[in-house]
């Protein structure tokens, strides 16, 4: 039997002085807990106040931690279903401010980059190391199980009622055995070897978003980031973007397909391809799957 959440010690790890994060909110059970966030950030009255955290001058939402043991309901990009067995996985999603949307385009990118330090970490920590692999925008593979996907990232920019914030939801497999996945490509850290604890994949997780956030001209504390810390969390990631320098095909939602060399991600988060017409450039939200030429499960 698979064990719930520990939703109090995650509590107490967060809300606490050092971090940003206000308040904690755990269901056992939730349709998804990006709807969820969305729900506070737009409608006060929809948010009593579980852990009472945060300044009076910040509107419920910002900062805030939504879990479940069993999302029902989680999207992907593009409206893809994301379904998990219950308490086999991390579904969490985070609400962030932003001051200057459209920086906003970089989120995404740098979950995924946060996410893949993430897993690296707690991996080695529980003593099976794994090789995670950034696929742009944020896909999470396992080069330890064929280059499979471990994780989901959906970021969505919404309007409350003191200016935007960029609700970042993520899901991780953990636990899952192999008939327990909605498909052949996607994998479990202990399918690839790793055995770990679903609270210190949150906390290791979270740890690391705060730490890239600048990237995306997110400030954490007082002040702005400034142009060298927004450059160098963006050059973090394109080191770390395993897809940069492939021969990649780009399918597009009219059904075409673009082929060509990934070369670089712009200022504003897309992916460059370098075609035998020239360079073309795009957005996170304008392809259905970016793959090798070659074929594969990535």
């Amino acid at each position: 039997m698979r064990n719930p959440l520990d939703s109090d010690s995650v509590s107490a790890a967060l809300v606490t002085s050092g971090r940003p994060w206000r308040e904690v909110e755990f269901h056992p059970a939730l349709g998804s807990t990006n709807t969820r966030l969305r729900e506070v950030l737009t409608t006060p009255s929809a948010s009593p106040r579980t852990y009472a955290a945060g300044r009076a001058d910040e509107p419920p939402g910002l900062w805030w931690v939504v879990l479940t043991d069993h999302q029902t309901g989680g999207r992907g990009r593009l409206g893809r279903a994301w379904t998990v067995p219950d308490r086999a996985s991390l579904a969490v999603s985070v609400a962030v401010p932003v001051v200057d949307a459209s920086q906003a385009g970089w989120m995404p990118l740098l979950a995924g980059l946060a996410l893949a330090e993430a897993v690296r970490e707690v991996a080695e920590s529980a003593g099976h190391p794994l090789t995670p692999r950034l696929k742009w925008p944020n896909d999470v593979l396992l080069a330890d199980d064929g280059d499979r996907k471990v994780s989901g990232i959906l970021c969505e920019l919404v309007t409350h009622p003191a200016g935007q914030a960029v609700v970042v939801g993520t899901g991780v497999n953990v636990e899952q055995a192999r008939e327990e996945l909605p498909v052949e490509t996607a994998t479990s850290l202990a399918l690839a070897g790793a055995v770990v604890r679903r609270e210190d994949v949150l906390l290791a997780y979270l740890d690391h978003l705060v730490a890239v956030l600048p990237g995306a001209g997110v400030s954490v504390g007082s002040g702005r980031p400034t142009e060298r810390e927004v450059a160098a969390v963006r050059t973090a990631y394109r080191d770390s973007c395993s897809t940069l320098g492939l021969e990649v095909r780009v399918h597009l939602p009219t059904g075409q397909a673009v082929e060509g060399t990934a070369l670089d991600v712009d200022g504003d988060g897309g992916l460059v391809v370098g075609t035998p017409h020239g360079r073309r450039t795009f957005a996170a939200g304008d392809v259905v799957h970016v793959r090798r030429a070659a074929g594969g499960l990535a």
